[in-house]
Formats: C-alpha cells, sequence, structure tokens
C-alpha cells in the first residue's frame, strides 16, 4: 500500500499524495505529481504553490492551533473573491473550497495561481520612480472601484451587516484586545475609550477589504497595475473609510517597522504623500469629503490589536512567520502614534 508523503513547510504539514488525489478527483485535467512550496512573508493563513505540469494552483488554509473568534476566515475569502470576478476589481480564479478539515487539518480553499510581482515594502525600490507613482494610483483607484461594487447584485448582502460598523468594530477589536493581550498598553486602552464616543454620523455600507495594501496586492509582472487583489480574511460589509484609512496606516510606520513609507523622501522616491494618495481616492469615488481623524486612530487602533494577535501567537507557538516576535511588538507603537493623531482634539483623554 502506498503510504501519503508530507512536505514539511513552517508549521505544518501537506499530505501531498492524499491531497493530490482529492484535486485530481475534482480536477482531472491535472497532469503529473504536484510540487509544493509555502510562500513566505504572511502572518496569517499558511498559503502554497501547487504546481503540476499543466497547471499552477494556489492553497490557502487555516493555521493550526487555537484560533480567535471570527479569525482566519478562509470561507470569506473563498466567497468574496468568486463574488468580485468580473465586477472591475481583479482577483485571482477560484477553483474550489473544502470546509472539512479531514484532509488537512482545516479548513481550505484553491485558486488558479497568478502571473505577477507581490511587494512587501511599500516603497518599491525593485521599481522605477514613475511606476512607484503609477502603481500607488492604482492601489487608490481600485479600492475606490471595489467601494462602488453592488452588493446586491453580487449577491453579497449578506455578507455583513447594514450600519453602525465602526460601532461594532470598536467593540470587536476591544474584544480581540482582551483576548490576546499579552501586556499592559494604556494607549489602547485609551483608544478603546474614546473611538465609540466620537463615532462620525456618516453611515455608508459597501464591501470592504478589510486589509488594503501595497503588500496585498499583486502587480502585472511588467507594468505598475495591479492583477490581484489578495488576503480578503477580514473582508465584509462595512465602511468604505475603515479600508481608506487601513491602507493609509503605511503612512505611519516606517520601512525598518513593517514596510511603510513614514519620513521617506516622497518626491524623490515618486510615492504620493498621504494626503496625495487619499485625493487619488476621493476623485476615483466621486467624493469631496475625506477622512476625520477619527478614522486614522481607529486604523491604528486596530490594527494595533491585529499586531498583539502575532504577538500573542509568537508566544503560544502557533506563529506562520519566524519574525512574529519582532512585528507583535508595533501594537505599542501604532497606539502612540494613534495617540498623537488625536492629541489636538480636547475630548482626547479628557
Amino acid at each position: 500500500m502506498a503510504t501519503d508523503t508530507a512536505q514539511t513547510i513552517g508549521q505544518g504539514e501537506l499530505a501531498l499524495q492524499a491531497l493530490s488525489d482529492y484535486l485530481k478527483a475534482r480536477l482531472p485535467d491535472l497532469r503529473g505529481e504536484p510540487r509544493a512550496r509555502q510562500i513566505s512573508g504572511g502572518q496569517s493563513n499558511p498559503t502554497f504553490f501547487l504546481s503540476y505540469d499543466n497547471r499552477d494552483l494556489v492553497l490557502r488554509k487555516q493555521p493550526a492551533g487555537q484560533l480567535l473568534p471570527s479569525a482566519h476566515a478562509v470561507d470569506r475569502e473563498y466567497r468574496v473573491m468568486a463574488a468580485l470576478a468580473g465586477q472591475g476589481v481583479p482577483v485571482p480564479r477560484m477553483v474550489l473550497y473544502e470546509e472539512d478539515p479531514a484532509l488537512l487539518g482545516t479548513k481550505f480553499y484553491v485558486m488558479e495561481r497568478l502571473d505577477g510581482r507581490v511587494f512587501h515594502d511599500s516603497r518599491l525600490p525593485e521599481l522605477a520612480q514613475g511606476d512607484r507613482a503609477a502603481a500607488y494610483r492604482d492601489l487608490a483607484t481600485v479600492l475606490a472601484r471595489l467601494h462602488s461594487v453592488d452588493v446586491a447584485t453580487t449577491g453579497l448582502s449578506d455578507f455583513g451587516r447594514h450600519g453602525s460598523y465602526f460601532e461594532r468594530q470598536i467593540a470587536r477589536w476591544t474584544k480581540q484586545w482582551h483576548l490576546s493581550k499579552t501586556r499592559e498598553i494604556p494607549d489602547i486602552d485609551a483608544l478603546a475609550a474614546w473611538l465609540p464616543q466620537n463615532i462620525p454620523a456618516d453611515d455608508r455600507t459597501t464591501i470592504v477589504h478589510g486589509d488594503y495594501r501595497i503588500g496585498n496586492v499583486m502587480l502585472h509582472p511588467t507594468r505598475p497595475e495591479i492583477v490581484g487583489v489578495l488576503d480578503w480574511e477580514l473582508s465584509t460589509l462595512g465602511h468604505p473609510f475603515a479600508d481608506l484609512a487601513h491602507t493609509q496606516t503605511l503612512w505611519f510606520i516606517t520601512p525598518e517597522e513593517y514596510g511603510g513609507v513614514m519620513g521617506i523622501d516622497f518626491a524623490r522616491q515618486g510615492i504620493p504623500t498621504r494626503e496625495a494618495f487619499e485625493d487619488t481616492y476621493l476623485q476615483a469615488a466621486g467624493l469631496s469629503e475625506g477622512l476625520q481623524p477619527f478614522h486614522l486612530a481607529f486604523a491604528l487602533f486596530r490594527f494595533g490589536v491585529i499586531f498583539e494577535g502575532i504577538a500573542a501567537r509568537a508566544l503560544d507557538g502557533s506563529a506562520t512567520s519566524t519574525n512574529a516576535a519582532e512585528v507583535g511588538k508595533l501594537s505599542s507603537v501604532l497606539a502612540a502614534r494613534a495617540a498623537d493623531i488625536l492629541s489636538g482634539d480636547r475630548s482626547w483623554k479628557g
């Protein structure tokens, strides 16, 4: 009897023979034996290239270990990308989703592999100056296109609740903070108290990505244009300015900390200022009013809690990245920068 061959990659194992049998039963055109390689750089759902003689696929699964409620939602990733096909938002083509964890130990899905480039350094040092500017323009306009997608016609009306997004998100990430905190961070506690008392009245609802940034899009192999928006595990229905503000956290993080653009020479590098990026988005979205300090403070609070979750996973040994412990330290840094944004508001800390 043949035994499964397992390729140990990162924190888990892929039983390649069993996986290949499963895939070939559903995709009978597959030829040859699979080659698997884990994609590095992510902090969340383990992702693998699966290459056959005639087809290149990507498998994305939940991480092993105990997970926070609603985290690592690969089922939601699969659903939203399948729904966005043909809607003007570049996404990979979905192939299949498997809910039963028996095969790989967790839920997973498979999609077609895109041909392109992913950059985790938001300065885009590999690109020419003009291409950097063009890539950032596309980053802003693709986000605006996402926020213009009609949730009803895409079948996503039940993908999340309508309205009161910031109220619910603040409560959610405050709860996550208490579930995952590894140390006391007074600024996060102060933000958790201030934010629900200062939510703007505007209450629009669109599809939101949840983690939209340079590192989560793929550029064309040779042109500075987006061919795929990736990593949709935090997507839902919500307020578009939550997405816009989250993307702008890049301007509050240095290159050394987490591949941001804080402190660089924008004109020399060809990277837009935060305000210029926002203007491109607003023009593409047909809007005249942009972000308020609340939106940026919320985005940094939320991102800080996410980093604290990474720190917690580093402590319990379930992190998917070797630098998780170092990255997790950014939770207090981002909370302090959110506090700086609000320092001119008389309501901040009384």
